[in-house]
C-alpha cells in the first residue's frame, strides 16, 4: 500500500518519508527489529544522557516513543471501527516527564516497546482493507487508518536517527 503524502498533515509528513516500506505490516516489523537492535546495543550508561539542556534523556525519548505509539494506535482502532468522534491533540512535552522514565529498567522499556509493537501489528493486520482506508479527526486533521500505521514507523525511524546523530554519535 502506498500513502499520497498529501493525504498526511503536513506535521506528519517528514515521519512517513523516512519510512522505506510500502507494506504497512513489514515496515512496522522492520522499524520495530531496527529499534529493537538499537536500544540493546546502548550502553547503561548513556540511558540518562541528554546531548543539551532541556533535552531529553534516551530513556525520556523511548517512553515518549512508546507513549505516543499507543495513542497512534487508539486513533487507528477508532476510526476503524467508524467511530466518528474526533480525537484531540496530546502534548508530548506533559507526557514525558510524566513517563516514570527514571524509574524504569533499560530492560523494562525495551520490554514494553516490544510488546507495544506486536500488539500494534496485531491490530494493524486484523483491519480489512476497508478499514485501513477509513479517516477520522485527530488533532484537528483528518487522517487514514494507513496513514497512521505508516507514522507509527516513521515516528519510532526518526526517533531512532535522532538517537544515532545527538546521543551515541
Amino acid at each position: 500500500m502506498i500513502i499520497n503524502l498529501e493525504t498526511i498533515p503536513n506535521f506528519y509528513k517528514g515521519y512517513v518519508k523516512l519510512v522505506e516500506e510500502t507494506d504497512l505490516l513489514q515496515a512496522l516489523r522492520l522499524s520495530g527489529y531496527r529499534s529493537l537492535e538499537l536500544l540493546h546495543s546502548i550502553p547503561e550508561t548513556k540511558w540518562d544522557f541528554r546531548y543539551a539542556e532541556g533535552k531529553w534523556s534516551v530513556r525520556e525519548v523511548w517512553c515518549h516513543v512508546i507513549d505516543a505509539e499507543r495513542i497512534f494506535g487508539y486513533r487507528a482502532l477508532t476510526f476503524a471501527r467508524n467511530d466518528k468522534t474526533e480525537i484531540p491533540g496530546f502534548d508530548q512535552n506533559l507526557y514525558v516527564p510524566e513517563s516514570n522514565a527514571q524509574g524504569r529498567s533499560l530492560k523494562k522499556i525495551a520490554d514494553d516497546f516490544m510488546h507495544m509493537r506486536m500488539s500494534t501489528i496485531d491490530l494493524f493486520d486484523s483491519f480489512s482493507a476497508d478499514m485501513l482506508s477509513r479517516k477520522g479527526k485527530a488533532n484537528k486533521n483528518e487522517i487514514s487508518v494507513a496513514a497512521l500505521g505508516f507514522i507509527i514507523a516513521g515516528h519510532e525511524t526518526h526517533h531512532r536517527k535522532i538517537l544515532r546523530e545527538h546521543y551515541l554519535a
